[in-house]
């Protein structure tokens, strides 16, 4: 199977080339990615497990789905595309803000992403595909704010990044309404 190509951007989002994923994480680079959060009506989030064989933070809970963009293709396109790879559905998706971050991992790889966080809703389980996910579970954002507090190495380095920009911007929102 072909090495998957990242786009890598400069930190206005231009592409400036691609390159195979292992070589910009063990370089840095900044890349265009994704983070999919999917919530229910109850305003739950769906939180994945990652899968125990991936090459990084296996077996630790994150985001209902991330990846990186194809070449020329749209943000809701991709998160659409993972979305059903992953977790096995598919949903109608919001891109709710981008912003630039730099996680290391102990394997000595680093994710340096320009992430475009989206938004969907799902009401049922999900059929996921165990070559990339171990489990999932639905989670109040509160109550996953407070578990990463307590346990944060039960999460992925980036997810406690976004989650906390996520978190920031729906308790905003909620606010504002309100």
């Amino acid at each position: 199977m072909e090495e998957e190509l990242v786009v890598l951007v400069n930190e206005s989002n231009q592409k400036i080339g691609l390159m195979p994923k292992m070589e910009a994480h063990e370089k840095a680079l900044l890349h265009r990615a994704f983070s999919v959060f999917v919530m229910n009506k109850k305003g739950q989030t769906m939180l994945q497990q990652r899968a125990a064989h991936k090459y990084h933070s296996p077996l630790l809970w994150t985001n209902t789905c991330c990846s990186h963009q194809r070449d020329g293709e749209l943000n809701i396109e991709a998160g659409k595309r993972r979305l059903q790879e992953e977790m096995g559905f598919s949903t109608e998706l919001t891109e709710l803000f981008s912003f630039i971050y730099k996680a290391p991992f102990d394997n000595g790889l680093t994710e340096h992403e320009l992430d475009h966080v989206m938004v969907g809703y799902f009401e049922n389980e999900p059929k996921i595909n165990p070559d990339e996910v171990a489990d999932w579970k639905w989670m109040y954002p509160s109550e996953i704010k407070e578990d990463i507090a307590h346990n944060p190495d039960r999460y992925t380095a980036w997810f406690k990044i976004i989650f906390d920009k996520f978190y920031h911007h729906i308790t905003n929102n909620i606010e504002n309404e309100g």
